[in-house]
């Protein structure tokens, strides 16, 4: 898949290089940011309806996005991504992957991947 020309632009938000806190435990660096244009975004919901719970008289709401991103974009599950002003989690592997490649066309498909965000 070739990069949308009217998609989103989503930012990936990759944790940097362990370092060591005061205590000599391995802590995530400061964060490494990519931007990738041209993406397809959509409701993993199409209802609104997610699952959602009372959690100690706060309703916390579960929201749900798929991002086709194009051919080659390397997302990994210990990524979020910034969609809209909002960082969501990855959820799962992405898939396909960026190998994947018609062997009836030669053409490539999407990287896709499944993003949550939890609020309340």
């Amino acid at each position: 898949m070739r990069a949308l020309p009217h998609g989103k632009t989503i930012t990936i938000v990759r944790p940097g290089p362990a370092t060591e806190d005061d205590y000599g435990n391995d802590v995530p660096g400061p964060p490494t940011e990519i931007e990738v244009g041209g993406c397809a975004v959509e409701p993993m919901d199409g209802t609104g309806a997610g699952p959602n719970e009372d959690t100690q008289g706060r309703q916390q709401v579960i929201s749900g996005l798929r991002v086709f991103c194009p051919y080659g974009t390397v997302i990994h599950a210990t990524d979020q991504v910034r969609v809209d002003g909002e960082l969501y989690e990855v959820y799962g592997k992405p898939g396909p992957g960026a190998g994947f490649l018609s062997p009836f066309t030669g053409s490539t498909g999407p990287v896709v991947v499944a993003l949550t965000l939890v609020t309340g």
